[in-house]
């Protein structure tokens, strides 16, 4: 069975920025099995499969380890597949999810604008993980699906060295460190402490369902932009309304191709 397959760099306008994900356009769905080694063999933090159903894609998203509920930058990456190589007369694309409905706009300007469910993040108490494993003061905490800890600066996030291996075993996807942006809303950097190797994923959209609501709470004000300082970088416009938010960016393809299994 041979499967078309990309690698798309999202939230970027430049090859070899942003966050990569390979994206599967499935005939029908496989079983989890095949998606976990298909994933494991791409060595992405990210693939994305899409199945087209009637009007709707459904969307999955596996880990090299796992499957996980929401992926924003693979969703990205799946919009500019079916927007470039599956239906180019398509201006919107609507995904079912187990996240439920998410949608992909494509604008005037090349950006894909994504709307996912927003998930505002509720306070808790520093884990005492977080003053062992971070170099930078913590301020707060915030708690969803991943773990957020804000701190005093973008200078703290951009000199940030932390030792991942003290956050396993935290009940969260990822950590995420953020603070007021200099010349941004705010900015970020994840990381994702439970694979063999904790790395650091370079533009996490999924964290900014929840980001959003809290700047946009902290800061006052509904439309965003946010920088994550990975190493490779990216940037997202970011828009909250009611209890949905709206993530643009660019994507730029790096690889096509074909699998066989």
């Amino acid at each position: 069975m041979k499967i078309p397959i990309y690698q798309i760099d999202a939230f970027t306008q430049k090859l070899f920025g942003g966050n990569p994900a390979a994206i599967c356009h499935l005939p029908h769905w496989l079983d989890d099995k095949n998606l976990l080694n298909i994933a494991i063999e791409n060595n992405l933090a990210e693939t994305g499969y899409f199945v087209k159903k009637d009007d709707i894609y459904e969307i999955r998203w596996f880990m090299p380890y796992a499957e996980i509920d929401l992926c924003g930058h693979a969703t990205l990456a799946a919009a500019y597949v079916i927007f470039n190589y599956v239906d180019a007369s398509a201006s919107e694309v609507i995904f079912s999810s187990k996240s439920g409905i998410l949608k992909a706009k494509k604008e005037k300007n090349n950006t894909i604008t994504l709307d996912f469910p927003s998930r505002l993040p509720k306070p808790i108490e520093i884990p005492k993980e977080v003053y062992k494993a971070f170099t930078s003061k913590p301020i707060e905490a915030y708690a969803g699906r991943d773990l957020i800890i804000t701190v005093d600066s973008e200078e703290d996030i951009i000199n940030e060295e932390p030792t991942l291996e003290i956050l396993k075993g935290l009940p969260y996807l990822c950590t995420v460190i953020t603070a007021k942006g200099n010349d941004s809303d705010f900015v970020s950097r994840v990381f994702d402490a439970n694979p063999d190797i904790p790395l650091e994923d370079p533009v996490t959209g999924s964290a900014h369902a929840a980001l959003v609501p809290l700047w946009a709470e902290k800061l006052g004000k509904t439309k965003l932009i946010a920088k994550q300082l990975s190493k490779r970088g990216g940037e997202l416009d970011c828009r909250l309304e009611k209890d949905r938010v709206f993530l643009s960016g660019y994507a730029v393809p790096y690889l096509t191709g074909e699998i066989e299994i």
